[in-house]
């Protein structure tokens, strides 16, 4: 099944090789329009792109996107794609969901930014408490952002100086979290641009799911915080062990650290997160992306004893500028689009059309691998499915980064282009929005067929 020469997920990598030679043409040959508008870039941009990472899809040249509505892309060259990307997680509940798009054309003859709170930041208050369980928050832009604001205070209300991530983990460009294992050993996360700091001088990192070492790096008490996604998402997916989130959640406690559950991916799980699904307790709390249905804007909560902890700090603290908040964050933009997604679009009935498609999509993807008996998998959370070119479940980072087959996963994402179907760039990621219907699923599946059919004949 798999040829010659060395594997890549239990294929020959001349197989890769020639089924991604082939689509890459053929990607080519659907898209001569994109191909002369771009020519060797975009001009005026660094790299040819307005963001680095366009640069990196698996595809000959980036797509250049005409329109996306619904769960659907369509290119400059009229092809339409069935969008599983769906930005990454940004656009999540679909493109331009009805009622966000209504809210944005009200408020656009309104004042898109003006430092102060509009009708709408009123409501969105309480609807960040009923949704994900903590009294108070704060608007940023992105999750990144969010993230670093609440290590701010983490740091402010603990006076402890290190933060806890786990290898592997994701959480935006926060430089704390720029760290991983190499051999046992934290190093700086290779590639880093410009990077001259030791980061692992305040930032402590153990294997997820490993409750002895998570244990062993808080005993030292010198924690300001653990930050963590609830399932590490970013790479191949990884899943908690049972039991590990009460570990996490007690042994922070024991040792005075303070928990920050990052739910930017894991949103998909349900309308209030992973955290309410799961009885997760944070003291503290960041969603970003999606949750103003594209519109950049990020939230941040925390718990009333560290809202109460932070104002004893605040009270005792030299004036000054607190190093947190950014121009643009809290706009009412945002608050418009925000509370239009958390009324009308995070809902429990669109919720369970998405796990009843993602449930399909999983089973169908399972079946193709069980089928051409390949040491694969396929790992869920909610809405969010993906399949991994390697035997699992996957326990860690360390075990998510080698799972990684680069250049099998590239020539799948060009054959999946090719066959009408868009899945994110840098792992081989799915989302299933509101707006996905049941024969988009159903083309997905068939594509990933045929793909595996080809590699394996």
């Amino acid at each position: 099944m798999a040829g010659s020469g060395h594997l890549q997920g239990g294929i020959g990598r001349e197989r890769i090789k020639a089924l991604h030679e082939r689509e890459a043409e053929a990607f080519r040959k659907a898209r001569p329009e994109t191909a002369a508008r771009l020519g060797n870039g975009i001009a005026g941009f660094l790299d040819g792109v307005p963001m680095h990472w366009m640069k990196d899809w698996p595809t000959p040249f980036p797509i250049l996107v005409d329109q996306a509505r619904g769960a659907a892309i369509t290119d400059i060259d009229g092809n339409r794609l069935d969008d599983f990307c769906l930005g990454d997680t940004g656009s999540m509940f679909g493109h331009s969901p009805p009622p966000v798009a209504r809210a944005i054309r009200r408020q656009a003859g309104r004042g898109l930014t003006y430092m102060l709170p509009s009708n709408d930041a009123l409501a969105i208050g309480p609807l960040l408490q009923e949704k994900f369980g903590l009294p108070f928050w704060q608007i940023a832009t992105t999750a990144t952002d969010a993230n670093r604001f609440a290590l701010r205070v983490a740091r402010a209300v603990t006076g402890r100086e290190k933060i806890l991530i786990f290898n592997g983990c994701y959480h935006g460009s926060v430089d704390e979290t720029m760290v991983r294992l190499k051999d046992g050993k934290p190093i700086n996360r290779p590639g880093l641009a410009g990077e001259f700091r030791d980061l692992t001088r305040t930032a402590k990192i153990v294997e997820f799911n490993d409750i002895a070492a998570l244990e062993a790096a808080l005993a030292d008490r010198d924690v300001a915080c653990v930050i963590t996604e609830p399932v590490l998402t970013n790479s191949c997916m990884v899943l908690p062990d049972p039991g590990f989130h009460d570990a996490l959640r007690r042994l922070a406690r024991d040792a005075g650290t303070l928990l920050l559950i990052d739910e930017t991916h894991t949103i998909s799980t349900g309308p209030g997160g992973y955290t309410q699904a799961y009885g997760l307790e944070p003291d503290l709390f960041v969603l970003g992306k999606p949750v103003a249905g594209g519109v950049p804007t990020s939230v941040w909560g925390m718990s009333e004893d560290v809202a109460s902890r932070y104002a004893d700090y605040r009270r005792t603290h030299e004036p000054g500028y607190s190093g947190m908040g950014t121009t643009l964050s809290a706009n009412p933009l945002q608050f418009a689009a925000m509370r239009a997604t958390l009324e009308e679009v995070i809902t429990e009935d669109n919720y369970a059309h998405m796990e009843h498609l993602a449930r399909r999509l999983d089973a169908g993807l399972t079946a193709v691998i069980d089928r051409f008996r390949l040491p694969w998998h396929v790992a869920r959370v909610g809405a969010r499915v993906e399949f991994i070119c390697a035997p699992g479940p996957l326990k860690n980072g360390g075990e998510a980064e080698a799972a990684h087959a680069p250049e099998l996963e590239a020539a799948l994402h060009v054959a999946l282009v090719n066959r009408g179907v868009l899945i994110a760039p840098f792992h081989n990621m799915m989302l299933i929005s509101p707006a996905t219907r049941p024969a988009q699923v159903d083309r997905l599946i068939r594509a990933f067929c045929d793909v595996v059919k080809r590699l394996t004949d």
